[in-house]
């Protein structure tokens, strides 16, 4: 098999899109009427051959086609089925917000407003009495595509619609705005939380116009068609079970820095609809489309990559999912595994040093990424100390230490040595997790069985009552620091099920029922195996990070953490799952593939035919 390694340069930053949420879940592979259509006239410009102030000039003019397997339920992303990743694909092309993710750094940068607010330069003051305001400033070219300027009456509007308690939208983060507190001008906004929060920092990634939607049954009113545009492009037209298409905006308020010339280069954008995976790769083969993000089939993006030589591009990085193992410290665990032995620190350092992540790299994803030393490299390399870096493939070290386990415990361990019984879901990619992991742990000394289940029960009974002993699933992130705060309340030592996340029961006291709620008087569950000093700094450092937005204490905090959960080792980072972005480059330029959920159209203004 051929090995190209298309290293990451940067870590996945994913934001759930449009609407600004938070969320930090498991993951698993088992990933109407009459259109109303708002037409605009296309203009088109020819070639240019000069230069305007020395700057080369990139023609105007063509169309792209951007295939995809789903079609969108709805165009509101506020509405039910808004959710779904299409929606905010289609959207990247007429939606604007105060963030936006870099598809070259994967870092949030300001998108209607001069820059985004921190502490360092003033959008954000903490208060005497523990509040927490910032202060937006909108760019003053920022506007419409009816040429209304974007104001922060517009933010306003947006904050409403989103608190209106007869429209089904998730009020995260907003609901914590104390209402007297916001104050809209022509190009300013401002507003005022309960408390000190970094997750502020992704809200309002989708603003409103006031002055097309006021007056209209917002949730009835924008499923088939699109409110004015704040984007590159407008809709124009919605063909069911077919395609999508948008036209230039131009009046669209942006130019590209490297020409001078207003944005977006293309005329129109056409999203075709294609449900089967086979044909939806067929069709850009034959240059039917010129963009796809086909799923992560290794063989697939083999064949994709063989045909960077007739003109295509294959961007393979590290996407937005990261998988892990993780050690069950719970009484759960015993009901898999009577014999487990992940209470010991020992055992847990053995099998990390078993673990070649290399092999599990090249085997699973034809090294196309770098295995992960650390959770934190899938939000920020550049933030990351690589802690598990301790753990290298080492079998020697590992026997050793589980030599010296048996020792201390004595245990005729060449009679009985420990065994792990692995349990996930039947994804693909992790049956081959499955059948790549026995060697590395038979070669050690160390007994395997992989018990694999569905995600309904994996995902279900398995993890919410900790019966499990060794796991493998997936988290996904978010951007900036509030991805890597939200992370760590999986770890929080009192969030244990069904409080919270805490489904390695880390550092979890003794509980029956904790909620009280007769729903979960089955959750009777002992002290976690794992109680001690680190873990109960754990707990104060997520209620620390929680309550403070000065960058410089958060990188102290996340180094701290960092340091203390790897050095506890009940879980080992594996890898990124990968996320291509495929373009025929000879007929598209300025295409770059962005792996968070901003997706492959992040840029899509700075899109051009070079085929022109």
């Amino acid at each position: 098999m051929k090995h190209l390694k298309h290293r990451r340069g940067a870590a996945w930053l994913g934001l759930l899109l449009a609407f600004g949420l938070v969320a930090v879940a498991c993951g698993d592979d088992d990933t109407g009427g009459p259109t109303t259509t708002t037409t605009q006239a296309v203009t088109t410009t020819t070639v240019a051959t000069t230069t305007t102030e020395g700057l080369p000039q990139i023609a105007y003019g063509g169309q792209v086609i951007i295939g995809d397997d789903q079609e969108p339920p709805t165009l509101n992303s506020y509405a039910p089925g808004g959710d779904n990743f299409i929606v905010s694909k289609v959207g990247q092309a007429y939606w604007a917000g105060v963030q936006e993710i870099d598809g070259f750094t994967l870092e949030l940068i300001p998108e209607l407003v001069t820059e985004l607010p921190t502490v360092a330069n003033g959008g954000i003051t903490v208060n005497a009495d523990n509040t927490e305001t910032i202060r937006y400033t909108i760019l003053d070219a920022a506007q419409w595509a009816d040429g209304t300027p974007i104001s922060g009456f517009d933010f306003e509007f947006t904050y409403q619609t989103i608190m209106n308690p007869d429209y089904p939208i998730s009020r995260t983060t907003y609901e914590d705005i104390i209402p007297e507190s916001v104050v809209a001008g022509d190009k300013t906004f401002e507003f005022t939380l309960a408390q000190p929060t970094l997750i502020a920092e992704l809200i309002f990634g989708l603003i409103l116009p006031k002055h097309d939607i006021e007056g209209s049954d917002f949730m009835a009113d924008w499923n088939d068609t699109m409110w004015v545009s704040a984007g590159p492009f407008v809709f124009d037209t919605w063909n069911k079970g077919e395609f999508i298409r948008l036209v230039r905006n131009d009046n669209y308020w942006k130019t590209d820095p490297a020409t001078g010339q207003q944005l977006p280069y293309l005329d129109e954008v056409i999203f075709r609809f294609i449900p089967d995976t086979a044909s939806l790769v067929n069709a850009w083969k034959a240059r039917e489309l010129d963009v796809i993000n086909p799923p992560p089939d290794v063989g697939q993006l083999e064949e994709l990559l063989a045909l960077e030589a007739e003109g295509a591009s294959v961007e393979v990085l590290g996407g937005p999912v990261w998988e892990h193992l993780s050690f069950q410290l719970g009484d759960g665990r015993l009901v898999r595994n009577p014999g487990s032995y992940n209470e010991h620190i020992e055992y847990r350092q053995a099998v990390a040093h078993a673990i070649d992540k290399d092999r599990i790299v090249d085997e699973l994803l034809a090294g196309q990424v770098e295995p992960l030393d650390s959770y934190i490299e899938a939000y920020n390399p550049a933030w990351s100390q690589g802690s598990w870096a301790q753990y290298d493939y080492n079998p020697a070290t590992s026997i050793e230490l589980i030599t010296a386990l048996c020792a201390k415990e004595g245990v005729d361990c060449d009679a009985n040595p420990p065994t792990a019984i692995f349990t996930t879901t039947t994804a693909a990619l992790r049956v081959l997790l499955s059948e790549v992991l026995p060697d590395m742990f038979a070669a050690v000394g160390i007994g395997f069985e992989a018990q694999l289940e569905p995600s309904s029960l994996f995902f279900g009974e398995s993890t919410e009552f900790g019966n499990y002993d060794l796991g493998d699933w997936a988290w996904v992130g978010t951007p900036g620091f509030a991805g890597l705060i939200g992370i760590h309340d999986v770890w929080d030592p009192e969030q244990a099920p069904p409080l919270g996340s805490n489904y390695y029961r880390y550092g979890s006291p003794e509980y029956t029922n904790p909620t009280g709620d007769a729903a979960f008087a089955s959750y009777v569950e002992g002290a976690s195996s794992v109680v001690n000093e680190n873990s109960a700094r754990m707990a104060v450092i997520r209620d620390e990070m929680n309550a403070t937005v000065d960058d410089t204490e958060l990188l102290a905090l996340l180094a701290e953490a960092e340091t203390l959960l790897a050095d506890e080792v009940f879980f080992i980072p594996l890898f990124t799952r990968l996320d291509a972005g495929v373009v025929w480059a000879d007929e598209i330029g300025n295409f770059k593939h962005n792996p968070s959920q901003a997706g492959t159209e992040w840029n899509i203004e700075f899109w051009y035919r070079a085929d022109l």
